[in-house]
C-alpha cells in the first residue's frame, strides 16, 4: 500500500529547529522524524512512499540521496575502512517518489498534486510527517475495509499539558482538568483513504476543512480512537522525544519493541 507523506510545510511551531531544515528533517536521536515515520509504516509492510515536498525540498532529497546506513545499523569494518559490511539495513527495499508540490500549498493541494502517482490504488495511507505513535496500523486499515467508509484518521489524546476549563452560564467554573484526562481527541495526522477521497476535493481546498465536512455530511468518514503513545509538533514535545530517545524509552519504535517481544517469547 502506498504512503503519502506531507513534507512541505514551514514548520513554524518548531521555531529555530527549522531555520536550516524542514520540519520532517528535525532529528530525534540519529535520524529525522521523517525517517521514524517511514520506519513505522515499513514495519507494517508499507514501503512505497510518495514525499510531497515544498519548503527546503533539496535538503530532503539530499538526505536520501546521501543516506548513511551505518548511523542506525550494526556493521563490520575491515581493510582499514575500505570494506564495510552492514549487518542489516533500513531502506534497501523502500521505494521513494519525490514530488515538488509547491512552497505554499496546503495539505489538500499537496495531495491533489500526487493523485497521478496513486493511479490504481484502491486504498492508500497518508501522514503529516510530524507525529510519532505505536498505534496498531493494521487495525486502523481494517476499520476502513470493514466499514466501507472513504476515510479514517487517528484520533489521539492531546500530548500537550495544558488545562481545559468548563464554565457555567454565569462564568462560574464547573471544572478544570488536564486536557489529557478530558474527552478531547485531536486529529493526529495518520490517515487511511480510499481513492474516492479525490471526488470530495476541489482545487485550493484544505484537506480536513471542506472535503472532510462533505464526508462528515454523508457519514463516510470514521475516526480511529487510540490511547497508545502519540507525540510531536512543538518545540517542547521535540525536547521530550529527544529525552526519551536518550533514555532508551522509545515506544514509537515498533520495529524494535516488537522484535524484543518476539525474542523474549522464544
Amino acid at each position: 500500500m502506498k504512503v503519502v507523506l506531507f513534507c512541505g510545510g514551514l514548520g513554524t511551531r518548531l521555531g529555530e529547529l527549522t531555520e536550516n531544515v524542514p520540519k520532517p528533517l528535525v532529528k530525534i536521536g540519529y535520524r529525522p522524524i521523517l525517517w521514524h515515520v517511514m520506519k513505522y509504516y515499513a514495519h507494517f509492510g508499507h514501503k512505497d512512499f510518495i514525499l510531497c515536498l515544498g519548503y527546503k525540498a533539496d535538503t530532503i532529497k539530499d538526505y536520501f540521496l546521501n543516506y548513511k546506513e551505518y548511523l542506525s545499523n550494526d556493521f563490520t569494518m575491515s581493510n582499514g575502512g575500505k570494506d564495510i559490511h552492514l549487518e542489516q539495513n533500513d531502506i534497501a527495499d523502500w521505494k521513494i517518489t519525490f514530488v515538488d508540490t509547491g512552497l505554499k500549498a496546503n495539505i489538500g493541494q499537496r495531495l491533489k498534486a500526487v493523485e497521478k502517482y496513486l493511479a490504481g490504488e484502491e486504498l492508500f495511507l497518508a501522514n503529516y510527517s510530524d507525529g510519532l505513535t505505536n498505534s496498531p496500523l493494521p487495525e486502523m486499515i481494517e476499520g476502513v475495509l470493514k466499514s466501507g467508509k472513504i476515510a479514517s484518521f487517528l484520533c489521539a489524546k492531546p500530548s500537550q499539558s495544558f488545562h481545559v476549563a468548563q464554565l457555567e452560564a454565569d462564568n462560574s467554573v464547573r471544572s478544570i482538568q488536564s486536557v489529557r484526562k478530558s474527552d478531547i481527541r485531536i486529529n493526529a495526522g495518520f490517515f487511511v483513504f480510499r481513492k474516492e477521497i479525490f471526488n470530495y476535493m476541489k482545487p485550493g481546498e484544505e484537506l480536513v476543512v471542506e472535503p472532510f465536512q462533505r464526508l462528515i455530511a454523508e457519514k463516510k468518514i470514521i475516526g480511529y480512537p487510540s490511547d497508545h503513545f502519540w507525540c510531536m509538533d512543538t518545540f517542547k514535545e521535540h525536547q521530550e522525544l529527544t529525552d526519551m530517545f536518550n533514555s532508551g524509552h522509545t515506544p514509537w519504535e515498533v520495529w524494535k519493541t516488537q522484535s524484543k517481544l518476539a525474542e523474549n517469547d522464544r
